[in-house]
């Protein structure tokens, strides 16, 4: 009986995840013409052209900044709500992961009434005489948007590390003389880190993946690769290219979560923090 019990699951993962992945593999590999169907690798050949490869440049780069950016707010935030008093993290932690209950689509827009021209920015600069600025359709909206909806998985991961942390490993430190940054470059930092790389895996994934905010806030001007799979798959029609592009992000993907996971272990493996 318990053997049956997976059966929904497989037959689900089976019907809606292993058979569309073997059918983008398989138009990612196949030229159909009047004389039959043929395996060939030139869809993937093709991406490497000078105009295909300046837009992955630019979805790795501007993912990378994100990811950057996301740990460099991240970090402190989940130390603040993992070090208030319990009451009052419940209630941070709660007005925190609040903006993702609203529909992604829907917060994406939302900057867009913010830094459009008639936005919310502008409008407070012309309240001060000042011109206006062009916040809007161009790689720093893109930027913030990334930012802004990627945040709490960055921040999530880390502060549940943090607030298991047992205390008496910081107790400890401060017993052996390390003051503030010492307890946080010895024990506090190395200790988080398994969160820290799984906040890494989770933003840079859909950071360089991602087509709605670049399509909203960059305007269609800073095309990533997941704008190049959509216009693949809805505007030119060649459904093979845009397989191909599909299967070498989803390796790109891959590679970089085994790389995480490499990290993430070394870092279990190399055990308690040194003092010294």
């Amino acid at each position: 009986m318990r053997r049956w019990s997976a059966a929904p699951y497989l037959l689900w993962s089976a019907v809606f995840v292993i058979v569309p992945l073997f059918l983008v593999l398989f138009l990612s590999v196949v030229r159909m013409d009047p004389s039959g169907i043929s395996f060939t690798p030139e869809y993937f050949s093709r991406f490497a052209e000078p105009i295909y490869i300046s837009v992955f440049w630019r979805s790795i780069r501007l993912a990378l900044f994100s990811t950057l950016l996301c740990i460099a707010i991240g970090y402190p935030s989940a130390m603040i709500l993992a070090n208030v008093a319990p009451k009052l993290r419940n209630t941070l932690v709660l007005l925190f992961i609040l903006p993702m209950w609203m529909n992604f689509l829907l917060r994406t827009y939302a900057w867009m009434t913010i830094l459009g021209r008639n936005g919310l920015i502008n409008h407070f600069l012309e309240m001060l005489h000042l011109p206006a600025m062009n916040l809007l359709y161009n790689e720093g909206a893109v930027l913030l948007g990334m930012v802004y909806n990627f945040l709490p998985f960055m921040v999530l991961p880390i502060y549940t590390v943090l607030i298991k942390m047992d205390s008496a490993i910081l107790e400890a430190a401060e017993d052996l003389g390390a003051n503030s940054f010492r307890k946080f470059i010895s024990v506090v930092l190395p200790l988080s880190l398994p969160g820290v790389f799984s906040g890494v895996t989770m933003v840079f994934m859909p950071a360089v993946s991602t087509f709605v905010i670049s399509d909203l806030l960059g305007g269609g001007q800073n095309m990533l690769i997941g704008n190049l799979v959509e216009q693949q798959f809805l505007v030119t029609g060649d459904w093979h290219f845009g397989s191909a592009i599909s299967m070498l992000m989803m390796a790109m993907i891959l590679i970089s979560i085994a790389i995480m996971s490499r990290f993430d272990s070394q870092s279990d493996d190399g055990g308690g923090a040194n003092l010294w």
